[in-house]
C-alpha cells in the first residue's frame, strides 16, 4: 500500500481539455453578447474559481468594469452578475462537453493509482450540471474518480479548502498530509495547500499556457520551455510543492512525495 491515501484532481486543464479552452470560450461568448468583449487573458485571470465567482471577479476587474460602465451607464452590480452567469451556464454545458477529451496519460495514471490502492477524487469550479456532459465521456475513456465535488456543493469554493475536505471526507481519506491535490490553476493549488495536503501544479496542459494539444505540439522546444516556465513560476508562487508538465508526469512526483511522507515530512502550510 502507498503512503499516499488519495489524489484529488481538478478537471479542465488537468485531466481533460488540454489548454483549459472550454471556460475561456464560454466566458468570452457570454461577455460579447453583453456588448462588453473580454480578452483571453482577462478570462484566464481567475480561472479555477466557481463560475459565478469567476463572473463576479471579471466584473470587478478595473478594465472590464470600465467597459461595462461605458456600455450601460452604470457600474456592474449583483443583478448583472446574475444575468451574465445565467447566460454562461448553457454555454459552459456545451463547451465543456465538447472539450471532454482526456489529456494523454490521464487514464493510465488513474489505473496506476488504483493498482496502488490510492483513492481518486476530484474537485472543480464547474457546477454539477456543467459536469453532466464530461463525466460519462471521461468514464468511456477510462477515467472515473470515486468522488466528484462541484461548485456550489460547499458553502465556499476554491481557494478555500472546503471542496478538497469534502472530497476527502467522502473518500474516507485522511490525514490530509497523506493526500495530494493536482491542479493547473493557482486557486486549486491554494485549495490543496489550505486543506493541509501536498499540491502538484500542472503547467503545459493547463490555464497558464492555454494552448490546445495540437497548438502546444506545434511549438518549438524553446517556445514550450518559455511558456511552461512562466506557468510553473505562477503555480510555485501559489504554493505548489511540485509542478509537472502534464498529468502523465505525475507518477514520478508521487514517488518523491511518498518518500517524504515516509521520512516524516509534511506539506508546507
Amino acid at each position: 500500500m502507498s503512503e499516499i491515501a488519495a489524489v484529488v484532481f481538478d478537471w479542465a486543464g488537468t485531466v481533460v481539455d488540454f489548454g483549459c479552452l472550454a471556460p475561456v470560450r464560454a466566458l468570452q461568448t457570454a461577455f460579447a453578447a453583453e456588448g462588453v468583449p473580454i480578452t483571453e487573458a482577462e478570462a484566464r485571470k481567475d480561472m479555477g474559481k466557481a463560475k459565478r465567482d469567476h463572473v463576479a471577479a471579471l466584473l470587478g476587474d478595473a478594465n472590464v468594469a470600465r467597459a461595462w460602465s461605458e456600455r450601460f451607464g452604470a457600474a456592474p452590480g449583483i443583478a448583472d452578475i446574475d444575468r451574465v452567469y445565467a447566460a454562461l451556464e448553457p454555454l459552459m454545458l456545451s463547451e465543456a462537453a465538447e472539450h471532454s477529451t482526456l489529456i494523454p496519460g490521464a487514464a493510465a495514471v488513474a489505473a496506476l493509482l488504483k493498482d496502488q490502492g490510492i483513492k481518486i477524487g476530484s474537485s472543480t469550479g464547474y457546477t454539477r450540471a456543467m459536469m453532466a456532459g464530461i463525466l460519462p465521456r471521461a468514464a468511456e475513456q477510462g477515467y472515473a474518480p470515486s468522488v466528484v465535488v462541484c461548485a456550489g456543493e460547499t458553502i465556499a469554493g476554491r481557494p478555500s479548502p472546503l471542496p478538497m475536505w469534502k472530497v476527502l471526507v467522502e473518500l474516507g481519506a485522511y490525514p490530509a498530509w497523506r493526500c495530494v491535490k493536482v491542479d493547473d490553476a493557482s486557486v486549486g493549488i491554494e485549495e490543496g495547500k489550505a486543506a493541509g495536503a501536498w499540491s502538484v501544479g500542472v503547467s503545459a496542459s493547463g490555464n497558464g499556457v492555454g494552448l490546445g494539444l495540437d497548438a502546444w505540439r506545434s511549438l518549438s522546444e524553446a517556445e514550450k520551455r518559455e511558456r511552461s516556465d512562466a506557468a510553473t513560476e505562477a503555480l510555485l508562487g501559489a504554493g505548489a510543492d511540485y509542478v509537472v508538465a502534464t498529468v502523465a508526469d505525475l507518477p514520478e512526483t508521487l514517488k518523491h512525495i511518498e518518500r517524504r511522507i515516509a521520512g516524516g515530512e509534511r506539506p508546507k502550510t
